[in-house]
């Protein structure tokens, strides 16, 4: 059990005041007196309570954690990327999970700032930022990690995902496929779409659209192998499917060979992230790999930059938006055309 400023008092031979004033450096105390609270300080192994810090003024070491869900390996990579950094740096944090719903993210708006935490690294599940902007006017420094919250962060950090898409595109048409289609989740997120705006410019460079854009909200795998397995359906002439994102192109892969084609003799798959499981599906997924661990550092890094210039001719900077490259890792999952059966 921790001990308590009276515990320490008894055994120092003082008073509590004295305890108080050794811990708080405040008022004078006899260096007798001093050296005895000290030592038992140290031989109690005594920390202060958080609330004891707090009502001193004293930094908090807290950090906030804002992500739309952790079940989903991208963000369970960056979660744990993150902590470990901040542990590290000497902070710790609050891992908040808003399940993709924005009244949850504006109730953790509400905690984190009754736990006065010092800074939030944040990747809001959905555009709107209004209820984000109670944390921007308390002067907590926000970091927006794999989206931009203009108006509300002072910096975000995310993989180019527009160029990111023009690579999944590109591969394909390098292949010979002309007839593409897009099936991911979900469409309400940032990063989807400016993919989604990346696809579509290869293919209209080419003179191509999509076949399709089979795009949903649930980004779990049943929801969409259920898409795929409508696009298959509807489109038996197409050559390649596009994953947004490597949880899509892995469902894609099961509803292609359970409709009786193989992939990728008879359809291409492509997805995006490089997960671990894309080297570890059948067939191993081609896909465009973005740098889940370096956006993770970038914004751990960038926060505690901020945290540690708060002057105002730092604050008022303009924000800046860094996207970190991605690159194509060809696997098993994508052909030429030549080869289909």
């Amino acid at each position: 059990m921790t001990a308590s400023i009276r515990t320490i008092a008894k055994v120092a031979e003082t008073s509590v005041s004295s305890v108080s004033r050794v811990l708080n450096n405040s008022g004078y105390v006899s260096p007798e007196v001093r050296q005895r609270v000290e030592t038992a300080i140290r031989d109690l192994n005594y920390a202060p309570s958080k609330g004891a810090r707090m009502l001193r003024g004293e930094a908090s070491r807290m950090i906030g954690l804002m992500l739309p869900s952790i079940d989903v390996p991208f963000f369970g990579i960056l979660a744990n990327t993150i902590e470990r950094e901040l542990f590290e740096r000497g902070y710790h944090t609050l891992i908040c999970s808003s399940a993709e719903n924005e009244e949850h993210e504006a109730r953790y708006v509400a905690m984190l700032r009754a736990q006065r935490v010092e800074g939030v690294i944040v990747a809001s599940a959905y555009g709107g930022t209004a209820h984000l902007k109670p944390l921007a006017d308390s002067g907590i420094p926000i970091i927006a990690i794999d989206r931009e919250l203009q108006g509300i962060s002072d910096d975000a950090i995310m993989a180019d995902h527009v160029e990111g898409g023009r690579i999944m595109a590109q591969h394909l048409i390098d292949l010979g496929h002309r007839k593409v289609a897009v099936v991911g989740a979900p469409g309400h997120s940032q990063p989807i779409r400016l993919r989604l705006q990346g696809i579509r410019e290869v293919l209209r460079h080419h003179g191509l659209s999509p076949v399709t854009e089979a795009i949903g909200e649930d980004h779990s795998f049943p929801a969409i192998y259920s898409l795929a397995e409508k696009v298959l359906h509807d489109h038996g002439d197409l050559t390649a499917i596009v994953g947004t994102t490597d949880i899509a192109a892995i469902a894609v892969i099961h509803a292609v060979r359970d409709s009786g084609r193989s992939v990728p003799e008879n359809c291409s798959v492509i997805g995006f992230d490089d997960l671990p499981e894309a080297a570890y599906v059948l067939p191993r997924l081609t896909t465009v790999a973005q740098p889940i661990r370096d956006v993770a550092l970038e914004a751990t890094r960038r926060l505690e930059e901020r945290l540690g210039h708060r002057q105002p001719s730092f604050d008022h900077r303009p924000a800046s938006v860094t996207r970190l490259p991605v690159r194509l890792i060809v696997r098993e999952s994508t052909a030429p055309v030549s080869v289909r059966g």
